[in-house]
């Protein structure tokens, strides 16, 4: 007879691993699905977390580690799979999680799947993909030390970015569509003292170009139209992210790609939360995700205690 669990969250970045600490609490009977080897989610990548409460400097692997270190204390079930789609009975019935390898049930689901790397779609950025082009400056920026790199995008992700690649790069370029930036003002400032960042405002780029391996960024202005060709050995992107929520299409209401729910987490599907990156919201923070893990999971003890 297959075991049917209180709850299943899927993901295990800092919206499901705030969930699993809380379920676990609540002595909820949970599993934690994650299709990756180590839990953490996009935190992993971060070289330093300066924004999280009682932890200014962290980095973002030792903070991943510490939230699934917690989980683990408190006895959280994981489970290492992929989830190919998540078929629900109704409002007071079994939901069954299908994965590559089984097939999951619980009275209550938590969707903390996060989100991806958003691509520019442009020539060369698939060609050059681990030959110059890369979506984490953390992970790859020390393949580049005393080289020139372009970072593109105008947000938090793009500036803290740049700002990691100029320790290390001789000259960081930081390509924006716009003649303003969206990112914090602190981040902005911090930007702004570095000698060897160059700022190319209202400009896009149109094409990586190399032999094996990037050797040029071709970038144009979108006000003038004029173009040029950037000799850089790395292009770094950092234009934003998609949510992952294609295996739950038709399951739950949705924005943008984005599940539609607010702070308790509640979606268009009874029994069915979502929490993290990959919910509706106003700001995508480590602290925001924990939080909605928590909130997720009130949610659904009073679901699982009115059914």
């Amino acid at each position: 007879m297959t075991h049917v669990y209180d709850l299943i969250i899927i993901g295990s970045g800092p919206a499901g691993l705030g969930a699993a600490i809380y379920a676990q609490r609540a002595r909820l009977d949970t599993l934690v699905i994650e299709k990756a080897m180590v839990s953490g989610g996009q935190v992993l990548t971060t070289y330093e977390v300066d924004n999280y409460p009682g932890l200014p400097g962290i980095g973002g692997y030792d903070l991943g580690l510490k939230f699934r270190e917690h989980a683990d204390k408190l006895g959280a079930q994981f489970q290492e799979d992929q989830v190919l789609k998540v078929e629900d009975d109704g409002p007071d019935g079994t939901k069954r999680v299908v994965c590559v390898n089984g097939t999951y049930e619980a009275k209550a689901l938590i969707l903390a799947t996060g989100a991806v790397h958003r691509k520019l779609g442009i020539p060369g950025e698939e060609e050059f993909g681990g030959m110059g082009v890369s979506y984490c400056a953390t992970c790859d920026g020390a393949f580049f030390r005393n080289k020139v790199t372009a970072v593109i995008g105008g947000g938090d992700v793009a500036v803290e970015d740049a700002i990691f690649l100029a320790r290390m790069c001789s000259k960081v370029y930081l390509i924006h569509r716009r003649d303003s930036l969206r990112a914090a003002k602190s981040l902005q400032e911090s930007l702004m003292a570095l000698e060897n960042v160059e700022i190319l405002w209202d400009s896009v780029a149109d094409s990586i170009l190399g032999d094996g391996k990037v050797e040029r960024l071709v970038i144009s202005n979108v006000k003038t139209g004029e173009k040029q060709e950037l000799p850089v050995q790395g292009v770094f992107i950092a234009v934003g992210i998609t949510p992952e929520s294609s295996a739950f299409a038709g399951l739950v209401e949705m924005e943008n790609g984005y599940i539609k729910a607010g702070e308790d987490g509640k979606t268009s599907a009874p029994g069915i939360f979502a929490a993290g990156d990959v919910r509706t919201k106003q700001l995508r923070q480590i602290i925001t995700a924990a939080a909605d893990g928590a909130n997720a999971v009130t949610s659904a003890e009073r679901y699982l205690t009115e059914r």
